[in-house]
C-alpha cells in the first residue's frame, strides 16, 4: 500500500534512503525493530519499521534473530550510510549500508499482519509492505 502515490513503483520510495545515515536501531518491546535515518531532506527523519526480524549480512556472514550476538550486529550497523537499496518479488527489501546489509524477506509463518513500513519523509510519503502485495507477492 502506498500513500500519496498514483501507482506503485518498486524501490521508488525505498531508494530515497540512499546517502542517509542510519543513526538509530531500536528494539520495540522485543516485537519489531526500528531503523531511523537522517539526511539532508529537511525536517523529520525517515524510519523503517521491520515487523519481522530481518537478516543481517555483515563481514561475510548472515545473522538471524536466533543467533547469539544478533542484536549487537544490528547495533553495529549504525552509523552506516545507505549505499544502495533494492525491492523486488522473490527477495523482498534490501538496504545496503557501508557497515552491512539489512534483508527483509520473511517466511509466511513469521508474519502477523505487515512486513515493514517506511515513513517520515518531509513530503508525507510512506509505504507499508504486506504479504501477497507489491514486492512480497511470493509470500502468501
Amino acid at each position: 500500500m502506498v500513500s500519496s502515490m498514483a501507482s506503485y513503483v518498486p524501490n521508488n520510495l525505498l531508494s530515497r534512503l540512499i546517502g542517509q545515515r542510519l543513526y538509530s536501531v531500536e528494539f520495540v518491546l522485543n516485537d519489531y525493530v526500528q531503523f531511523r535515518f537522517d539526511g539532508d531532506q529537511g525536517p523529520g527523519h525517515a524510519t523503517l519499521n521491520s515487523y519481522v526480524w530481518p537478516v543481517v549480512r555483515q563481514d561475510g556472514r548472515l545473522w538471524r534473530e536466533q543467533d547469539l550476538g544478533y542484536a549487537d550486529v544490528l547495533r553495529r550497523l549504525a552509523p552506516g550510510t545507505v549505499v544502495s537499496t533494492t525491492e523486488q518479488t522473490g527477495s523482498g527489501i534490501r538496504v545496503e549500508l557501508d557497515t552491512g546489509t539489512i534483508v527483509i524477506h520473511p517466511a509466511k509463518e513469521e508474519i502477523f499482519v505487515e512486513i515493514a513500513e517506511l515513513s517520515g519523509f518531509p513530503d508525507g510519503r510512506w509505504m507499508a509492505w504486506r504479504p501477497g502485495e507489491d514486492s512480497f507477492e511470493d509470500v502468501t
